[in-house]
């Protein structure tokens, strides 16, 4: 047994580095003996290396169906000429590194990218920088693949012009990270999306969101920035989500968010930075999600939450700023509210145990007010506001009186995340 155990494992062995030794090196540039990219590929093999030379590749429609690894050396560009897609990859564990892509055209029929992975497993896309594309970086139907270290450039005018910068679709185990978007409709999308972690992008100035994902279950987003965004992030139909050390910043507008949360379940949102944000995180049909240690900083809306989002729990954040911490459209409170700190608080801590000794109720008269008499804004920061907020706390008759922190903190939760209100 043990004698045929040697004779398998020397046999792999030898088929592996048969297969090495088969590879070999293809050099493409305008005075080599192969001078197109789409030469290089027709002439490769499994294991083969294609190395791109600096120049301007005037290519476009290229197919990779072998497993090779693309390197490009600085200045080497792939320049699409607006005629067609760039490459697209039908084969796994195919590697793309280094080269720039630019000027894939706008279709209305077809999903024209500067990058396509389509069907394949263990394909890595690093390194790149995209420029003026209708779609980056697109993945359809595949699995354990690395998008990591692209730069994507867009120069989107109209949402219904412009694709997304990394688009995923029906994939699972997938990895992006350190990634730059911007200028696309949105800077990360993701649809039938499972098991996959978004770490370390920067997703800003898009159109529409700057990530946006749907009926995508199981995921990790965490240490990523979301700026300047048209409408924020948005979340939806979607479970077991994780949303973690994030940065929400100045995404401004009637209808802009820096989260949107519309039928998520059993999630947790914890440590992200919430500052400057027309509503921080807007909150929808969505239940039993963990809003803990995160900082609302200079928001209109902190926290928006329907009626129809229950056993909701929002523990020991920072609410400093805002124009209104808490509001909603219902007169029910079916969520839960515990040791966060409100500047806003004016009680008092006898006992100092760094808990105040009364309850804080952290929905005022006026957001209520402003929810049924949008136009009553024009009364914000007023004296008359002011007295009514005043009397309403002391006898609670409009606003929720179930919705009020039992243990409100006496001094704000300190962290370093401060740095990124800036």
């Amino acid at each position: 047994m043990i004698r045929i155990r040697l004779n398998i494992t020397v046999l792999l062995i030898t088929l592996l580095t048969a297969s090495v030794a088969g590879s070999k090196e293809i050099t493409v540039c305008s005075t080599c003996g192969v001078t197109t990219i789409a030469q290089a590929l027709a002439e490769s093999s499994d294991g083969d290396v294609i190395i791109l030379k600096p120049g301007i590749y005037k290519e476009h429609s290229l197919t990779v169906a072998n497993r090779i690894e693309l390197r490009a050396d600085e200045g080497a560009v792939l320049d699409a000429d607006k005629k067609g897609p760039g490459i697209t990859i039908k084969h796994d564990s195919v590697r793309i590194a280094g080269l720039t892509i630019r000027n894939v055209d706008v279709s209305y029929i077809n999903d024209l990218s500067a990058v396509m992975v389509d069907n394949v497993s263990g394909c890595v896309i690093e390194r790149n920088v995209i420029e003026d594309t209708f779609f980056a970086i697109y993945l359809a139907g595949s699995s354990m693949c690395k998008v990591e270290g692209n730069r994507i450039q867009g120069q989107a005018k109209t949402e219904s012009s412009s694709g997304n910068g990394i688009h995923l679709w029906k994939c699972s185990a997938m990895y992006v990270a350190d990634n730059q978007i911007t200028g696309h409709r949105d800077g990360i999308y993701l649809e039938f999306v499972s098991s996959s972690s978004i770490r370390g992008n920067y997703s800003g100035r898009n159109l529409r969101y700057g990530l946006h994902f749907m009926f995508s279950d199981s995921n990790s987003y965490s240490g990523n920035t979301f700026e300047n965004n048209g409408a924020g992030v948005a979340v939806m139909y979607s479970k077991f989500i994780k949303m973690t050390g994030n940065t929400f910043k100045n995404n401004w507008g009637e209808s802009a968010y820096g989260l949107l949360l519309k039928e998520l379940y059993d999630g947790l949102l914890e440590d992200n930075l919430f500052f400057r944000n027309t509503a921080a995180i807007h909150v929808e049909g969505s239940n039993r999600i963990e809003i803990v240690r995160n900082d609302f900083i200079e928001n209109g809306w902190a926290l928006y939450l329907l009626g129809n989002s229950y056993e909701n729990k929002v523990t020991a954040n920072n609410f400093i700023n805002n124009t209104f911490d808490v509001s909603s459209n219902s007169s029910r409170n079916n969520n839960f509210y515990s040791e966060n700190y409100w500047d806003k608080y004016k009680g008092y801590d006898l006992n100092r145990d760094g808990t105040g000794d009364v309850p804080y109720r952290p929905v005022s008269l006026f957001s209520v007010i402003l929810e049924k008499s949008p136009e009553s804004i024009i009364m914000l920061r007023s004296v008359a506001v002011d007295i009514l907020d005043a009397i309403e706390r002391v006898i609670p008759s409009v606003i929720p009186e179930t919705l009020i922190d039992d243990r409100p903190k006496f001094t704000r939760y300190s962290n370093d995340r401060d740095k990124g209100t800036s």
